[in-house]
């Protein structure tokens, strides 16, 4: 298991303890798994993002920290948010992610999410240059999310 996934494991026990939400001084958490601030960042940024349902607010500073919230989405605001975040084009990867995330909370099923990757997969997708297949992908997913509700 590498470091990430050790700082992932320790903010969700935090997270558990109490109660879906999460307190964190990166330089305390840092010292306590021997790795620098910046690794803590990077799993914040990656792994506790809306799109996988958390809330993250930060206070710079000496007694600065960073709030990690479990959020309670209904299906609707989720997808809304999810779809509001995609912004005007995304990758393959990127949505693989999200269905990912989705399908693992229950939001979608096993069946939804491989029909609508189908649509918006790059071999699907070959005939456009990445720009607009990019563009043409985020719209497609977009839509297809809406009528996933």
């Amino acid at each position: 298991m590498n470091i990430s996934d050790h700082i992932a494991e320790a903010i969700f026990a935090m997270l558990e303890d109490q109660g879906g939400t999460a307190q964190i001084k990166r330089n305390e958490l840092a010292q306590q798994l021997g790795c620098v601030p910046s690794q803590i960042n990077y799993v914040i940024t990656s792994r506790f993002t809306p799109e996988q349902g958390y809330i993250v607010e930060s206070r710079r500073g000496g007694g600065g920290y960073v709030r990690i919230i479990r959020a309670d989405f209904q299906k609707k605001e989720l997808f809304m948010h999810v779809i509001n975040s995609i912004g005007s084009e995304i990758d393959e990867s990127s949505v693989r992610i999200i269905l990912e995330n989705l399908t693992y909370d229950n939001f979608l099923t096993e069946q939804q999410a491989k029909i609508i990757l189908s649509a918006v997969t790059d071999n699907v997708l070959r005939e456009l240059a990445p720009p607009g297949r990019n563009r043409l992908r985020a719209s497609i997913f977009k839509s297809m999310l809406l009528n996933s509700l």
